[in-house]
């Protein structure tokens, strides 16, 4: 390397690491371990109903169902509520790609396009540049919530918390130090998932890791269809939560397929015109993003007849919008796909987005695709500890993509006191997703908000 690009490498670092540095002035690290609501915080449950206002009316009671069933499923549930909060104090101003709803259950093992399972962020619902610490916050806190309903000590509750902030910082150090296309090219893979977990822990790992191998559209094929009039391959209809699309809703997805097609790469186009539609139904997933309109669509090779799914999801805007720089990309399905694409270290061919009627924004992806995650409810101290530090891991690798990670290394420091400031955090916020979990419940008992059971 000529001398003159040396010198440009040396002196970018220390300009990073000046960066970082200057950034804990504008919030120190102990500072995270701070958490009361302001005085000014908006009613939580008014949180929900200004998100419910823009969603399927039939659908959103089933959303707060789910959000009352336990301070977990409603911690899911309430991404808009804690972006509110985070934006409410000081910030380092080390941006990167949020995943802005990095929880526990929104990682998981899902099939490389080269066929090989890896671990990663999967819902990039909520994306958006942003500081990194509000990705970090969300793991920590959802990490102690977990937790505690699993039946953990605070002390059990905050060491896993502190081990998922450790694992950052300690991924991120590492990180600063290597070149960009090894950054790029790092990623965690089935066997690096084994690497990363300690013997114990193997065994059912190796169990998620079989099943995941087995969730393809193969078998989706067995699990959510059965013969139609003419013998073949229809969608299962489940109401509520599997609907037939009505005439006008079909034309109209035909519509968006059409449009989804041209937001591919070339070669994909080619793939995707090798197959045709044969069924399509709403379909209502998740917890936090039930209410908006969400397809599945069985579509079967032209050749062979075999089938695939695509799930076709509607993409508003994020709920961290409100609190942060607005998004480069009008389009929200275009947002989903562009945050995706720039945090996963591998992800899904077919991936695309498409505007729907009424200017609604919708984005494509493959509904099973050796998809796997972990069931966080059945873990014990050691195993959720470790699967947090997975995921601390796994979050400090997708945010070196975008991010200043030479600033964010330097702000982080060698000790372990961002790390325990982040445990505070954590266990702090899981008290406020008690308190707002409650008045969740109060709500529904008042009739304020009516929870439809599924």
């Amino acid at each position: 390397m000529p001398t003159s690009g040396v010198r440009a490498g040396v002196d970018s670092a220390r300009a990073s690491a000046e960066a970082g540095k200057a950034a804990r002035k504008l919030a120190t690290r102990s500072s995270h371990g701070k958490w009361e609501p302001a005085a000014d915080r908006v009613d939580p449950i008014t949180v929900l109903e200004q998100q419910a206002s823009t969603r399927v009316p039939q659908l959103v009671g089933i959303r707060y169902a789910r959000m009352a069933a336990g301070r977990f499923p409603f911690y899911r549930g309430a991404p808009a509520i804690m972006a509110g909060d985070l934006a409410a104090v000081p910030n380092t101003g080390l941006t990167v790609q949020l995943c802005g709803d990095a929880h526990l259950s929104n990682f998981g093992l899902f099939a490389s396009p080269e066929r090989s399972l890896v671990f990663d962020l999967n819902d990039f619902d909520e994306t958006l540049p942003g500081p990194f610490e509000w990705d970090v916050k969300r793991l920590a806190a959802s990490v102690a919530v977990a937790a505690r309903g699993n039946g953990f000590s605070d002390t059990e509750a905050g060491a896993a918390a502190v081990a998922a902030a450790g694992a950052y910082r300690e991924t991120m150090n590492r990180l600063a130090a290597l070149g960009e296309t090894d950054v790029w090219y790092e990623m965690v893979d089935a066997a690096k998932v084994s690497e990363l977990l300690g013997p114990a822990e193997r065994k059912r790992t190796e169990k998620a890791i079989s099943k995941a191998m087995n969730r393809t559209s193969l078998q989706a094929l067995d699990k959510l269809t059965e013969p139609g009039a003419d013998g073949l391959p229809c969608i299962k209809h489940d109401p509520p939560l599997v609907v037939p699309v009505t005439d006008i809703e079909q034309t109209a997805l035909d519509s968006v397929l059409a449009d989804y097609r041209d937001t591919l790469p070339e070669e994909r186009r080619v793939l995707l015109d090798r197959y045709e539609v044969r069924d399509t139904a709403m379909k209502v997933v998740g917890v936090g993003s039930v209410g908006t309109r969400c397809f599945i669509v069985l579509l079967s090779g032209r050749t062979t007849g075999d089938p695939l799914f695509l799930q076709v999801k509607q993409a508003e805007e994020s709920v961290l919008a409100t609190h942060l720089r607005a998004s480069d990309f009008r389009h929200q399905g275009h947002r989903v796909v562009h945050g995706q694409r720039l945090t996963q270290a591998a992800g899904d061919i077919f991936l695309g987005w498409a505007t729907g009627p009424e200017g609604l924004f919708y984005y494509f992806r493959q509904l099973r695709d050796m998809k796997g995650s972990a069931t966080v409810d059945a873990m014990n101290p050691t195993e959720l500890t470790t699967y947090a530090t997975l995921c601390g891991h796994t979050l400090a690798r997708g945010h070196a993509r975008s991010g200043d990670r030479g600033a964010i290394s330097a702000y982080l420091g060698g000790s372990d006191l961002f790390d325990r400031a982040i445990g505070e955090f954590a266990l702090a916020y899981a008290d406020q997703t008690i308190a707002d979990h409650e008045k969740l419940l109060a709500a529904i008992d008042s009739g304020r908000v009516v929870a439809t059971q599924e």
